[in-house]
């Protein structure tokens, strides 16, 4: 049976645009977009985990309002469990330490890219779009 792996990600929103960082090219889904975020670590909130995540990885500070999704993906190395949050930048502006790239677009726009399996439900809820294949 594979792990369950507890994920976060930050659908950050910026007037009528949302973050979107691709993924580095290295390991899993190289190169693919996401919603910004990480693993939950053992003692803390999803919501903590958020803010560190992104403290970490962009060199913003978020407040983290409700939860968007959460989903569930089965990918070779493990079963990701990710909910996504709401969230607004506080201070900062995105720096790439993890990711190869941060595009702020419009919801309308969020199909432009390839996004990692587990994130498309999100993506299908910010677009309006129908969440069938």
């Amino acid at each position: 049976m594979k792990k369950v792996i507890h994920v976060v990600g930050a659908v950050i929103r910026s007037e009528d645009k949302v973050l979107c960082a691709q993924r580095g090219t290295r390991g899993a889904l190289a190169g693919l977009w996401e919603f910004p975020g990480g693993k939950i670590e053992p003692g803390e909130t999803a919501r903590q985990a958020l803010e560190r995540e992104i403290a970490e990885e962009l060199r913003c500070v978020i407040e983290v309002g409700e939860p968007l999704t959460t989903t569930e993906h089965e990918y070779d190395f493990g079963i990701v469990s990710l909910t996504t949050f709401h969230c607004r930048l506080l201070d900062g502006s995105p720096t790439l330490t993890e990711h190869m790239d941060v595009r702020w677009l419009s919801p309308d726009r969020l199909a432009e890219v390839e996004w990692a399996p587990a994130d498309i439900p999100a993506v299908r809820l910010l677009t309006g779009a129908s969440t069938t294949p």
